[in-house]
């Protein structure tokens, strides 16, 4: 059914392993990867397009890597669902009705796009912080 892609997963993984650092530590993708266990190689593709949208920025040079460039408490998991996956949608006419051969007679639009909303409001109202403490719990 519904689930989100492994690029997601990644990203997501990784700005909290950010948050849970200190705010002035660089970390570099071989230290996440290694202590969460992902591909480092698609790790990095997640961390492109994080850096792209803001949410952290890299430092270059030997001592390089990525930090945070915002607060935890500023940063949504659809902060990271856009940066990553790009414009949310459940169903192909989420984004464009024109690409469905049933949308003028579908039952199931408004449902759907009921859902895609709930599920958006969800994501932009869980900062990263949240997730710091899930684990304690």
């Amino acid at each position: 059914m519904l689930q989100i892609s492994r690029k997601f997963e990644y990203g997501l993984h990784a700005v909290t392993f950010l948050a849970s650092k200190a705010r002035d530590r660089v970390v570099t993708v071989k230290e996440i990867a290694d202590e969460i266990g992902f591909s480092q190689e698609f790790l990095s593709k997640a961390m492109q397009s994080l850096k792209k949208s803001g949410i952290v920025y890299s430092v270059q040079g030997v001592k390089g890597g990525y930090k945070l460039a915002k607060d935890p408490r500023d940063i949504t998991l659809a902060d990271i669902a856009l940066a990553i996956e790009g414009e949310p949608h459940l169903v192909r006419c989420g984004i464009r009705p024109a690409d469905c051969e049933i949308s003028s007679s579908c039952q199931h639009r408004g449902a759907m796009s009921k859902l895609q909303h709930n599920i958006q409001e969800l994501l932009a109202s869980t900062p990263v912080s949240s997730l710091l403490h899930e684990s304690d719990q």
